[in-house]
């Protein structure tokens, strides 16, 4: 018999002085252990559904309290710095700073700027400075605003020129006043706000203008740029996404240096730095405004909405979406000043999706005046004079320029290429080793050199202080790569559903649910027969789920599970994500989705970057988070059961699952009282393919099965694996943590039944 499912409630399943107290309830039998749900029948799991994408709906996540938006702010910024490969932050190298080939405006004058952000990785732009009667403009304390300015998706924008007939159409529906503007409307931002008293960097995308070291602003997979060898492969590879490096994080990286270079220059008023871009322009105005709280006001336009969330991979990376969206990303702005304009476009409905949203927010956090919106929606995608006007006056007011309001452009002379280019005959351009897929690597090479680097000794730290660091640097980022915490006792249940006596030891079927994530997991037990049980049950992990814990024959045992139990251990088998019942007849998984830009896999090859695997990742946990999310709730269930004398919980689990075990420890800790990690030898670093069904990204970048590992002590470890280098590494982080004996590294499965009897 089979009850019905009756999803979160209270199980039937009672432990009475050591004995099991069970309905009479069958299990439904199988040669490769028992089912939970009739054949055909899939878990009622939320995971189940088709991946997110950019495209889908993306709201708000609110808060109850100033005190929980502290929190809700941190993961963001959190998430966003780890996204784009900033986790820990790159060394910041010399600037060495170019700064030539000054064009007197009058009222302001244009200087050519270029530096590095990276070795070799040159960011050129265009700086705007005041001049003549602009100079009275703006000053406080004998310093004047800062503004960066990143431009978006506008081909060649510092030198942009829309044509005369498009610019003699802006002006006929009202969008803009002046030709000048209307050709270029990025320069006349620059130019007004110059006037303003302001100093402002228009800096160049990746791959556009002058940057000319990248062929390409996006990029797809390219097999010649995949390899495993250090300083030979480019962005959108197995290797960089391992490490999360994509041009997406450059872009980002790009900016914290353009902040750097704005706040190097002695004119600057720290207090008064605006970030403000459309577009593109606006996706890397939120993001470095979410991470670096040198900027002080920001205002991207026609970006932050609950739609469409950016589709170009520089808008897009790994982990960076999964929980949040752009309005939450704006977001973490607050409190500090804020503005946004919405268009024709995705941002169209701004109004009344995120914009009461951040009302509430910027009310709850005691700023309600420091945040705006404009609702241009009778203009397509855009940043003209309408919204440029409705930012100076923000900037006016944030800034306290002083100036009357309206404040209102006047026409000025376009620049051209000429005019503005970083790349002279004294300056020349990048030639050879410098540019294209070279530089490209070079690049890779070092940001993952230098970041290694750092998280070397973090790995093995030798003193409390470093252990520390280690636990906010690798733990932190374990936690954003799972993705998920230790359930609590309320959001996990569980439903019986089979139960039988065999040989030796009764047999459990039931469904572990998670109320908060609406998920369910088909789990297996194996119990001690009666007055055996001594308090002690193990989660056994397999590749098989959890028709590992038998033998082929129903109702018979492995020999080391039936070991286990012979000892009076309880043995939990759990089908994990895309394991066992997870699966239609006959389907095997053995990928992740390979979710495109557009959701339908008909890209043409000319769009080849609209196949990188940040359209899934940047949206979705992993298989194999979503596997280490199942044991972490089989493990709150357990451990939390309120009738159950649980005494001891320990995971282990069968070669080749080791790493799923130990990312599950590093995120219990202590929840799990012992764990036995066989790796069978995997290293994330060893996988071919990101789309791999074992694959994380970033998992290499914070020191890969070393890294989930370090974090584990002092909680009991016994390692089964004989890299000599690993094994040191732990040796150091548990001596450190003051728990050497909790470490054991002369594992094999006598001693793991032994040590997990103890």
């Amino acid at each position: 018999m089979v009850i019905a499912r009756n999803f979160f409630q209270p199980t039937a399943l009672l432990f009475v002085a050591g004995t099991l107290a069970i309905a009479g309830l069958a299990t439904i039998a199988r040669a490769d252990g028992p089912r939970v749900l009739q054949s055909g029948e899939l878990p009622n799991d939320a995971r189940l559904a088709e991946p997110v994408s950019l495209h889908d709906y993306h709201p708000f996540r609110p808060v109850a309290s100033a005190a929980e938006w502290e929190q809700r702010q941190r993961d963001i910024r959190d998430r966003v710095q780890l996204a784009a490969g900033l986790w820990p932050m790159p060394t910041k190298t010399p600037l060495n700073v170019v700064i030539h080939g000054k064009v007197d405006m009058d009222d302001y004058s244009v200087e050519r700027v270029f530096f590095e952000s990276m070795p070799g990785n040159f960011v050129s732009g265009s700086l705007y400075r005041p001049a003549g009667e602009s100079l009275a403009i703006g000053v406080k304390n004998g310093k004047r605003p800062g503004v960066l300015c990143p431009h978006g998706h506008w081909k060649d924008a510092r030198f942009y020129d829309a044509g005369e007939a498009a610019a003699k159409q802006q002006i006929v529906i009202g969008a803009e006043r002046f030709e000048s503007a209307a050709r270029n409307p990025l320069q006349a931002r620059c130019v007004q706000l110059a006037r303003m008293g302001c100093v402002v960097f228009h800096y160049d995308m990746i791959g556009d203008s002058d940057s000319i070291q990248f062929a390409e602003h996006r990029r797809g997979p390219r097999g010649h740029m995949i390899s495993p060898e250090l300083g030979k492969w480019g962005f959108v590879s197995p290797q960089s996404t391992a490490r999360l490096q994509t041009n997406f994080g450059l872009q980002t990286w790009n900016s914290v240096r353009a902040l750097d270079f704005l706040l190097g220059l002695e004119e600057i008023d720290p207090a008064r730095v605006l970030a403000t871009g459309a577009s593109g322009g606006g996706t890397q105005t939120q993001m470095v405004s979410a991470i670096d709280d040198r900027v002080t006001a920001s205002f991207p336009c026609v970006m932050p909405s609950t739609a469409m969330q950016g589709g170009c991979t520089c808008e897009n990376s790994h982990l960076l979406r999964i929980g949040q969206g752009n309005i939450d990303i704006a977001a973490a702005t607050a409190p500090r000043p804020l503005g946004m304009t919405a268009a024709d476009d995705w941002t169209i409905e701004l109004e009344t999706k995120g914009y009461p949203d951040l009302v509430k927010l910027y009310t709850m956090v005691g700023a309600p005046k420091n945040y705006e919106a404009h609702f241009n929606i009778h203009f397509k995608h855009n940043y003209n004079h309408v919204s440029r006007t409705q930012m100076y006056q923000f900037v006016n007011r944030h800034f306290a320029l002083g100036l009357k309001s309206p404040v209102l452009e006047r026409d000025f002379t376009r620049l051209e290429k000429a005019d503005l280019t970083v790349w002279t005959e004294a300056h020349p351009a990048p030639t050879g080793d410098q540019i294209g897929d070279t530089h490209e690597r070079a690049l890779n090479q070092w940001w993952a050199t230098d970041s290694d680097a750092q998280v070397a000794p973090l790995l093995a730290p030798k003193d409390a202080e470093a252990r520390t660091k280690t636990q906010a640097v690798i733990g932190r980022a374990v936690e954003l790569l799972i993705n998920r915490k230790l359930p609590t006792a309320e959001e996990v249940n569980f439903g019986l559903v089979g139960k039988e006596e065999r040989n030796g030891f009764i047999e459990m079927t039931g469904l572990i649910g998670n109320d908060a994530h609406a998920e369910e997991v088909p789990a297996a037990f194996a119990f001690p027969g009666k007055d055996l049980w001594k308090g002690k049950v193990v989660i056994w992990i397999s590749p098989e789920g959890k028709a590992g814990l038998f033998d082929g024959n129903a109702g018979t045992l492995r020999e080391p599970v039936r070991q286990l139990v012979d000892r009076g251990i309880a043995v939990v088998g759990l089908d994990l994500f895309k394991q066992g019942e997870f699966l239609n007849p006959g389907e095997t998984v053995t990928e992740n989705p390979r979710t495109t830009y557009s959701k339908k896999g008909d890209e043409l090859p000319a769009d080849s970057w609209q196949r990188s695997a940040v359209y899934f990742y940047g949206y979705n946990d992993s298989i194999f988070a979503r596997r280490v999310h199942d044991i972490l709730t089989a493990v709150a269930f357990i451990r939390n059961h309120e009738t159950w004398d649980v005494k001891e919980l320990s995971l282990t689990g069968s070669s080749g699952t080791g790493h799923w075990v130990a990312a599950a420890r590093a995120i219990a800790g202590g929840a799990i009282d012992k764990a036995v990690v066989d790796s069978g030898g995997f290293r994330f670093e060893k996988l071919v393919s990101d789309w791999d069904a074992d694959f994380i990204p970033g998992a290499v970048k914070i020191g890969d099965l070393a890294g989930f590992l370090t974090v584990s002590a002092p909680n009991a470890l016994m390692l089964i694996d004989d890299d000599d280098a690993l094994q040191a590494t732990l040796k150091t982080s548990y001596q450190t943590s003051g728990a050497e004996q909790a470490l054991r590294l002369d594992g094999n499965r006598e001693a793991m039944l032994n040590f997990l009897a103890e």
